[in-house]
């Protein structure tokens, strides 16, 4: 007699934790439809998909030279210790 009391208790608590998840459930799927009222509206069609295959035209300009390219990484070295000087100063 005890037993059935406790299986219809057990089962009690176990329904009305059954009915709580279920609530919840599906006052939080409400909750993830809804937008700030600030959001972007989603176009109705989805897009195209973008080109993958379409590569960009060829550069008409030509490669730096590498004397020139040596010069501008010698100038941004030369920038880049001033700074770091400069920080170590501003400690």
């Amino acid at each position: 007699m005890l037993a059935l009391r406790v299986l219809q208790r057990s089962l009690l608590i176990g329904g009305a934790l059954l009915s709580v998840a279920f609530v919840l459930g599906g006052c939080s799927s409400q909750f993830a439809d809804m937008t700030p009222a600030d959001a972007q509206a989603h176009p109705k069609e989805p897009g195209n998909y973008l080109p993958v295959h379409d590569l960009p035209p060829d550069r008409n300009q030509a490669v730096i030279p590498p004397e020139q390219r040596a010069k501008i990484e010698a100038e941004l070295a030369a920038a880049r210790d001033r700074q770091a000087a400069a920080s170590k100063d501003a400690k």
